[in-house]
């Protein structure tokens, strides 16, 4: 009897190839779109991995290859879990990941739900990562993907451990996302030359500011831009407005130019200093999820990635207490975030992560 695979297919080449490869495996696969958010005056977000579009072109792709398509409505919940936790972060001036938020409580949640719904096995997505057992460790490891350039581990630190052996990532033997492509090409797939979705589906053309400013319920006040002495350069127009690191178009003039250093929401102030200032060789972190069970009563040594983008660095993890670790690099981080998130990685395998406070 084949065993039964829920398929998350957001009507990207990824998914579809997945769906693709899952079928050549002998699984029975089940293929189905998560309806989270729409835009009522702005219904379309172009690649977005819940358009319209989306829920089409996955449609098509599941005719082809000759697999069911549902689309599983969770406007609700993102609503819940990965809206308002936008807003709120940003109301209490920090930035947050809502991919992070959406894979947790979603994608890897919810969507397991339904899979167990429908007697689904297992549960598959098109990411760019890793599940293996270890015979080390005797547990089920997330590892990052061969595909260096498109390892997506940084994003799925904070799913439950416990569904890991429930995972199967069809990508996890390819390093280039050209072989996808050529595969879907290959079988006819609509979706070969798709482009890749580069925004936050429910940010239209990736501006959060205007989103915050249509769907925030209070006034952004305005305050002051000071120097690390409380030296004041001039007047900001809300904490919205300014990102950690941030050089341009924070409008005071100083002898040296001048990079967002801080928020501070409780003097409602912009903290703004030297390119030097930036750099700090240690952070907090809370919120911690952990997805290999280790011993950390003592400092160990990890790799350590503050966004998507950065480079892992060496560090150290130290515990705090159960809810808090501090990580202290070899070498200073530039522009650390609070709201962010902080990976940490032993090798290829993600030990687990948790929010930059």
């Amino acid at each position: 009897m084949k065993k039964r695979v829920l398929l998350g297919m957001s009507g990207g080449v990824d998914s579809s190839v997945s769906a693709l490869l899952l079928k050549k495996a002998g699984y029975e696969v089940i293929g189905a779109t998560m309806r989270l958010w729409e835009d009522e005056e702005r219904p379309e977000v172009e690649g977005g991995c819940c358009s319209f579009s989306a829920v089409y072109d996955a449609k098509r792709v599941c005719d082809k290859i000759g697999i069911p398509h549902y689309t599983i409505d969770c406007r609700a919940e993102f609503k819940k879990r990965v809206i308002d936790d936008f807003i709120t972060c940003y109301k209490c001036a920090r930035t947050p990941n809502p991919c992070i938020e959406c894979n947790k409580y979603l994608k890897f949640d919810v969507f397991y739900q339904k899979a167990l719904e429908l007697k689904c096995e297992y549960i598959s997505t098109g990411h760019y990562a890793r599940v293996e057992f270890s015979e080390k460790y005797n547990s089920y490891l997330l590892k990052k993907s061969l595909a260096t350039k498109k390892d997506q581990t940084y994003f799925l630190y904070s799913i439950n451990k416990e569904i890991l052996p429930k995972l199967i990532f069809p990508l996890n033997n390819f390093k280039e996302k050209s072989e996808i492509r050529k595969i879907a090409e290959e079988n006819g797939l609509a979706v070969a030359k798709k482009p890749d979705s580069q925004e936050v589906c429910f940010i239209p053309e990736n501006n959060y500011v205007v989103f915050l400013e249509n769907n925030m319920n209070e006034k952004m006040n305005e305050g002051n831009i000071v120097l690390k002495d409380g030296t004041v350069l001039g007047k900001h127009k809300g904490l919205i407005y300014y990102t950690i690191g941030q050089r341009k178009g924070i409008g005071v003039s100083y002898k040296e130019p001048l990079y967002v250093l801080k928020l501070d929401k409780e003097k409602n102030e912009v903290v703004v200093g030297t390119e030097k200032e930036l750099y700090s060789n240690y952070l907090y972190a809370e919120e911690l999820n952990f997805l290999l069970d280790i011993d950390i009563s003592s400092p160990i040594d990890v790799k350590a990635k503050i966004r998507y983008r950065a480079k892992e660095a060496d560090a150290k993890l130290i515990k705090v207490s159960d809810k808090q670790v501090k990580v202290e690099f070899v070498e200073p981080q530039r522009a650390i975030t609070p709201g962010q998130s902080v990976v940490f990685y032993i090798d290829d395998i993600v030990l687990g992560g948790g929010k930059i406070i």
